[in-house]
């Protein structure tokens, strides 16, 4: 064997030495496209050449247009509205990857639809964010990355490691930076874990909203409770999700109505359905924040009440340290 052949094998040993999980590639369906494209701006790369349309017939159509035999591969896909759509193409992304060889392929549905879904709450109720998980599961993703689960335990409804981020990395440091006098609230009792982590980190005091549904979407007149002190504070609600937006109108009255100086909320995932956007511009809050895990419409962009944060940056580190094989614990608050 010539001593150039030797150099060449050499040479290729080492390539797969080094780049041993094969080529980060990123890809994305129709749900939030723009987020995609900002991580891998942050990442340096070009986002995944993929087309994913639809059949005449609504059926959803995927087609890999580069090679991905032997990559590292993210999809990143929230799950949002149209949710099933959403589903779906993350489904048919995924299996599409996998039938075309790639090494691993990581589900990124950086909001989880279904979420809030997650126990049986009537005796002949199904446990949808479980079904789901079986479904990116059965679709062949080999990990999977998400942010502000509506449930820790989702996590377990996974047979596949899973990476649960948390926008509060991105979150705290603007309300650190934007708000003194502060008390965090919890907008219920599920949310107390939540409220009480940004509230140490912010050396803050934390009240809590005891409130009672009818129905989903809906609470009870004048059921809203406030436990702890807000008087005179600037009360900063706390939580994952916020959807129509009832709830929240109801508990900023109620906060204001029990002395605070003034209401905003943080909320990760801006759900924003139905009668949202009044029931925002109607209210009393002061500011609403909101990340990028969920592209907001162009009428409710322009609202002047909404700050939106971006957890690109964010996500961009957890990619690449899976990428890597590196710790994602120094991205945990």
């Amino acid at each position: 064997m010539d001593k150039e052949r030797v150099m060449e094998m050499l040479f290729q040993w080492l390539k797969q030495l080094i780049n041993l999980n094969g080529d980060l590639l990123i890809f994305s369906g129709n749900a939030n496209q723009k987020l995609a494209t900002d991580v891998c701006s942050h990442l340096n790369r070009p986002l995944g050449k993929a087309e994913v349309t639809t059949f005449s017939d609504g059926e959803t159509r995927v087609e890999i247009q580069e090679n991905v035999r032997g990559s590292d591969v993210f999809v990143i896909q929230p799950t949002c509205a149209p949710v099933n759509n959403n589903i779906m193409e993350l489904l048919v992304l995924i299996d599409a990857l996998k039938r075309s060889s790639a090494r691993r392929i990581t589900a990124v549905p950086v909001y989880y639809g279904y979420g809030r879904q997650d126990r049986k709450i009537a005796s002949r109720a199904p446990i949808s964010a479980k079904l789901v998980a079986d479904l990116m599961t059965a679709a062949g993703a080999n990990r999977i990355l998400s942010i502000d689960l509506h449930a820790g335990q989702i996590q377990g409804f996974f047979n596949l490691p899973v990476d649960h981020l948390f926008a509060s990395l991105v979150i705290i440091p603007y309300i650190e930076k934007n708000f003194t006098n502060i008390v965090i609230v919890s907008p219920d009792a599920g949310g107390v874990e939540r409220a009480r982590a940004y509230a140490k980190r912010l050396n803050a005091d934390m009240a809590i909203v005891d409130k009672r549904r009818e129905t989903p979407n809906k609470i009870e007149e004048g059921k809203i409770r406030i436990i702890g002190e807000v008087n005179g504070c600037n009360a900063v609600i706390v939580d994952d999700i916020v959807d129509t937006g009832g709830t929240l109108k109801h508990t900023v009255t109620a906060l204001l109505e029990k002395g605070a100086k003034s209401v905003s909320a943080c909320c990760v995932h801006p759900v924003l359905s139905g009668t949202a956007l009044k029931n925002i511009v109607d209210s009393e809050i002061e500011r609403l924040i909101v990340t990028d895990t969920i592209p907001l419409s162009p009428e409710i962009a322009v609202c002047h009440k909404i700050t939106v944060l971006s957890i690109s940056h964010l996500l961009s580190q957890a990619i690449e340290k899976i990428h890597n094989d590196e710790s994602v614990s120094s991205l945990f608050l």
